[in-house]
């Protein structure tokens, strides 16, 4: 709850400030590349922190495939749920009400066209850059960190957690200036207004079904499916509800699936992007959508797709320590 508070402050702050500043907008174009090197930042760190890890280490040889295909399936039914949904609603591939009229596919402007004005630019470098950062930071846990650390990782812990809080606050601020100096973010929500809440709801239902298709060819029962799925990407929280109540292989499949859909979505979120749509990005990281991957989502989409994925993250993660017990135990 505390760093969900400081999040959503620094968020804020940095659009009371973007608000402030709105008349001098060309000024701060600069914040695009500062953004960029924190995030690269932020997923070196998150890379070395999984590759020092001994669990996720130990458990890839084991029960890393049955991990890596709940994770595709999970996903996959998560993104097409969302795509479902905003077909349904209304809404084109860029998060806009068809018929709201800026930045919408029309008579009057063809796709190529509205495509031209949305699609963010270097997508394709920015998926390489976040693949490479991710691969150099955990090939540099394996090899160095384990090594550096050897019987004190816990220092390490602390020292990697506390560098990605303050990247992640200071990506948030800058999201947030984005925000406040675009000035639509009003207008999106009152274009949306309470749709917005259908996108979590339908990642909750796409995330179960694939859970429960995964229960028909895995050796694992339809309940621990379930609970696994539940996790919606915390990996720190639902492997031990899970644990606890006895499931211990269950448990590290948990984890290893929810650090991969982490890993998964701060890799493809751009690609997704580009190729699907804007909306599904925000439902792929699951909690992860309003902290890690909620300045890759930005940074891939617009500032104001963020704002979905915030508020998906946050449904998401006040999810996770109800639905987890209830399907456990």
């Amino acid at each position: 709850m505390g760093d969900l508070i400081l999040y959503l402050g620094v968020t804020f702050a940095g659009f009371v400030i973007g608000s402030k500043v709105r008349s001098h907008k060309e000024k701060f174009s600069w914040t695009a590349r500062v953004q960029m090197v924190a995030l690269m930042v932020l997923v070196l760190t998150m890379g070395m922190r999984m590759g020092s890890n001994e669990e996720v280490i130990a458990n890839l040889s084991t029960i890393g495939i049955s991990a890596l295909l709940m994770t595709v399936v999970i996903m996959a039914c998560s993104i097409l749920a969302i795509w479902l949904a905003r077909q349904a609603m209304g809404i084109d591939r860029y998060g806009r009400m068809k018929n709201a009229g800026a930045g919408v596919l029309s008579s009057e402007g063809g796709a190529d066209t509205a495509a031209a004005e949305e699609e963010p630019a270097g997508g394709n470098s920015t998926t390489v850059a976040i693949i490479a950062s991710v691969a150099a930071g955990m090939a540099f846990g394996y090899l160095v960190i384990r090594r550096m650390f050897e019987g004190n990782m816990d220092q390490f812990d602390s020292l990697a957690g506390l560098t990605i809080k303050i990247g992640l606050c200071l990506l948030l601020v800058f999201i947030g200036l984005d925000l406040g100096l675009d000035g639509t973010v009003v207008d999106n929500f009152k274009k949306v207004g309470l749709r917005i809440l259908v996108f979590p709801a339908v990642v909750i239902v796409g995330t179960l079904a694939g859970a429960a298709a995964c229960s028909l060819f895995m050796e694992f029962s339809l309940k621990e499916c379930l609970a696994i799925g539940a996790g919606f990407g915390w990996y720190t929280l639902a492997p031990g509800i899970i644990m606890e109540n006895g499931y211990v292989t269950a448990s590290a499949v948990a984890f290893l699936h929810n650090v991969m859909r982490e890993l998964f979505s701060i890799i493809f979120i751009p690609l997704i992007a580009k190729k699907i749509g804007y909306i599904e990005t925000t439902g792929m990281p699951g909690a992860a959508a309003m902290d890690v991957c909620l300045p890759i989502v930005e940074k891939s989409t617009r500032s104001d797709i963020a704002v979905y994925s915030f508020v998906s993250g946050v449904i998401l993660s006040t999810a996770v320590p109800i639905m987890v017990p209830l399907i456990i135990g």
